[in-house]
């Protein structure tokens, strides 16, 4: 063989003058809204929200690190679910019954939500119609062609009753306040430098007040919205610019439509509003505890925070 390693290696090289290439063209990651239709079905199956084809991936994805999953099954049926990832996290849109794994029998009904790491695979039994909302961070894996070696969490179990509960107390801490958000952050004592639900993936059970706005705020994190419960009247404003009074310019809006779920973009504003006589409830998921470790995130509140 005539040709050195030195001269193989250097067939995969190129070369950029640097203003045309520091800051190359990405895939857009744009609004995208996935309905409730997708689990209002028969069949007991996993629906992928894969938007592998907008963003150019070759593998699924919801976001760049981010797969988010829509789990139906039918009453007296069982599915089992396992991904190559580091972190994932389960929420039970409805239904009722129990996650078999590795570690024991794992009871679930409507409103609960479950943490675990990649590395566990689960078998789960419904014992009447179920649907779960199941996000996943294989596709930064998928990326870094890793595969998950050692557990960095213990799974966690966090019941709608004391979802509720902690939500009712922060509402009471912030009754006549103007605040921003009125949620509750879920987190794991394996991750206390982060103060995230794992440590990649971070969720918050968030609280709009009928007849409220919760201003603007943008970050760098992809956020994956599942509207638990709300009524007509009650949305969220998207956009990449806000005015000098903290409005979003030539918003998009995306309605809270309960059991669907939508993608608020990295680095755009975004502010929710609840014209209704209803309160409502999103439960979003994001990649930020990655851009908090790695310091990233970069939030930043509209005029007034």
């Amino acid at each position: 063989m005539n040709e050195t390693l030195n001269q193989l290696w250097a067939e995969g090289t190129d070369y950029f003058e640097y203003t045309s290439a520091a800051n190359p063209r990405m895939p857009k990651i744009a609004v995208e809204v996935f309905p409730a239709a997708l689990h209002q079905i028969r069949e007991t199956k996993v629906i992928p929200l894969d938007l592998s084809g907008p963003m150019e991936s070759p593998y699924p994805c919801t976001g760049p690190s981010l797969l988010a999953n829509f789990i139906h099954i039918h009453p007296g049926e069982s599915l089992p679910t396992e991904s190559e990832c580091a972190s994932q996290v389960f929420f039970c849109i409805r239904g009722k019954g129990h996650s078999v794994t590795a570690d024991g029998t794992l009871t679930w009904k409507t409103g609960d939500y479950f943490a675990v790491p990649g590395s566990m695979k689960l078998t789960h039994h419904a014992d009447e119609d179920t649907a779960f909302y199941w996000v996943t961070d294989a596709p930064l894996f998928s990326y870094l062609g890793a595969a998950a070696v050692l557990d960095r969490f213990r799974p966690l179990y966090f019941s709608h009753e004391r979802l509720e509960e902690e939500l009712a107390k922060v509402r009471a801490e912030n009754e006549g306040k103007d605040k921003n958000r009125n949620g509750i952050l879920l987190a794991n004592r394996d991750c206390p430098v982060t103060k995230t639900v794992t440590h990649t993936m971070w969720s918050l059970y968030n609280l709009l007040p009928r007849k409220s706005r919760q201003k603007a705020h943008r970050h760098n994190s992809i956020a994956l919205d599942l509207c638990v419960a709300a009524v007509p009247d009650t949305y969220t404003l998207i956009g990449r610019a806000i005015d000098p009074d903290g409005n979003i310019i030539d918003p998009i809006k995306a309605p809270w439509l309960p059991g669907a779920m939508f993608v608020t973009p990295p680095g755009w504003w975004h502010s929710h509003h609840n014209e209704s006589d209803q309160d409502a409830i999103v439960l979003p998921v994001q990649d930020a505890a990655l851009h908090t470790q790695i310091q990233t995130l970069d939030i930043r509140f509209s005029k007034g925070y």
